[in-house]
């Protein structure tokens, strides 16, 4: 997984504190995981990359010269303006196992596709547990076999050394009908009743 660098000051874990950092374009954050809490700031600006885009990353914290490997953990919005309030952290290690929501890419376009069916993204992100070495960007599936009611389940996915977290029954990507495609069974079921003078005629003309 692709990797980010932040770069971040010390701070004193104070309400007041906090407040006036926010007035500085400075984002408080928290590190933890590791053998102690890091409390600490950043430029709002530096979380752009991090925050706004679809995209996972892990983050390489560089507090005053001391580096730490960590993934985003939780983060806090301003109910009106939307801006950054506070970012937690966790410190994460090369042998101990990592959960994240990694995005889903469907791939191609699908037989039922082509057939007018309708491609429904059921999940947009999976939660998965690895290695950091073994976390991947994303999840690519390939939805080109798919027919019209077929779907991938998370049940269906296998990628080494990862472990997929949600239900298994979940539906990750499926293709459905829409109005103007039916299958044979759906149009004969909706076709209307031959009238009983047509019927007598057809048996008449045996």
């Amino acid at each position: 997984m692709k990797s980010i660098e932040i770069t971040g000051t010390k701070r004193v874990a104070d309400k007041s504190e906090a407040k006036r950092l926010r007035t500085q374009d400075q984002v408080p954050c928290i590190l933890y995981g590791g053998s102690e809490n890091v409390t600490f700031s950043a430029s709002a600006m530096g979380f752009k990359k991090l925050v706004y885009t679809p995209d996972v990353h892990t983050v390489k914290l560089n507090i005053e010269g001391n580096t730490y490997d960590a993934v985003l953990q939780d983060i806090q919005f301003h109910p009106v303006t939307d801006a950054i309030l506070h970012i937690d952290f966790l410190q994460i290690f090369p042998d101990k196992p990592v959960i994240i929501d990694v995005p889903v890419r469907a791939m191609g376009t699908s037989e039922g596709q082509r057939m007018g069916g309708k491609l429904i993204v059921k999940s947009k992100r999976l939660k998965v547990k690895a290695l950091p070495a073994d976390l991947p960007d994303y999840i690519e599936l390939d939805i080109t076999p798919l027919n019209i009611g077929q779907s991938i389940r998370v049940e269906d996915m296998k990628i080494n050394n990862v472990e997929f977290l949600d239900a298994p029954n979940n539906i990750i990507i499926a293709i459905r009908t829409t109005r103007v495609v039916a299958s044979p069974v759906e149009e004969a079921a909706a076709a209307p009743a031959a009238a009983p003078a047509e019927a007598s005629s057809a048996e008449e003309n045996k």
